[in-house]
C-alpha cells in the first residue's frame, strides 16, 4: 500500500504517498474531478500530480470530506473545492506529502538532501543560518524544508528567502522542533514547525 506514516490529530492530520503505482491506476482515483494538465509531459511529474491529488482525497476522507477537486487562488496556493479545510502538498519523486488542517493555513515540504542544496545555500540562509548548517547536507535540507513551508503558510510570492524567513539554530536529529519566523515589513510571525528525517529526503510540516 502506497499510502505510508498517516499521523491524524484532533484539527489535522498529514500523511506520506510513496508512488508505485502506473499513470492509469492514480488518474481513476481521482476522476472525474482531477486529470492531469495536458501541457505536463513529463511522465514522472504527471505522476507526482496525480499521486498528490490522491493524498489529499485520502486526508479528506480521513474528516469525512467528500472529495471534489482542488483549486488555486491567485498565488498558486491549493485549496480543496466545497470545503474550508486547509491544504499543503509537496512532492520529490516517488514520495509525496500532503497536510490538512480544519482552520488554519499549513505548509508542508518534502526534499530529497542533495549536493546542490550547498550551492544554492549562500543565497537562500541567512549567515547565521550559513554558520549553523556548515556542510552538513541533510541539516542545509532541514533548512530549505523549513523556509518553504513557511512560504506556503505565508500564501504570497513576496518573500526573499534569506531575509524574510528566519529559522532559528538547532541540533539535528531524527525529528524535532523548529522555530521559524516570517518578516514582512514591521509584522513577525512565530511558527512551530516539526521536522522528520527519514533515509533518502526530509519532511518538515506545521500542524
Amino acid at each position: 500500500m502506497p499510502l505510508e506514516n498517516l499521523h491524524k490529530g484532533t484539527n489535522s492530520a498529514w500523511a506520506l504517498w510513496k508512488i508505485e503505482e502506473e499513470e492509469v491506476v492514480l488518474a481513476s482515483a481521482v476522476a472525474p474531478f482531477e486529470t492531469a494538465p495536458s501541457n505536463l509531459t513529463n511522465p514522472l511529474k504527471r505522476l507526482e500530480f496525480l499521486a498528490g491529488r490522491v493524498l489529499i482525497k485520502e486526508l479528506a476522507n480521513v474528516f469525512g470530506l467528500k472529495f471534489h477537486g482542488l483549486t488555486k487562488d491567485e498565488f498558486g496556493k491549493p485549496f480543496l473545492k466545497n470545503h474550508d479545510f486547509q491544504i499543503s502538498l509537496s512532492h520529490s519523486y516517488p514520495y509525496v506529502a500532503a497536510v490538512i488542517h480544519r482552520s488554519h493555513a499549513v505548509g508542508i515540504d518534502l526534499e530529497q538532501p542533495k549536493e546542490k542544496l550547498l550551492k544554492v545555500a549562500p543565497r537562500v540562509l541567512h549567515a547565521t543560518e550559513l554558520q549553523d548548517a556548515g556542510r552538513d547536507i541533510v541539516k542545509h535540507c532541514i533548512y530549505w524544508c523549513a523556509k518553504e513551508t513557511l512560504v506556503k503558510i505565508h500564501g504570497k510570492k513576496d518573500l526573499i528567502f534569506a531575509e524574510n524567513l528566519m529559522i532559528s539554530p538547532f541540533l539535528k536529529e531524527k525529528q524535532g522542533e523548529l522555530i521559524g519566523r516570517i518578516i514582512v515589513n514591521t509584522t513577525e510571525t512565530t511558527v512551530t514547525l516539526a521536522y522528520f528525517v527519514y533515509e533518502n529526503f526530509v519532511v518538515v510540516l506545521n500542524q
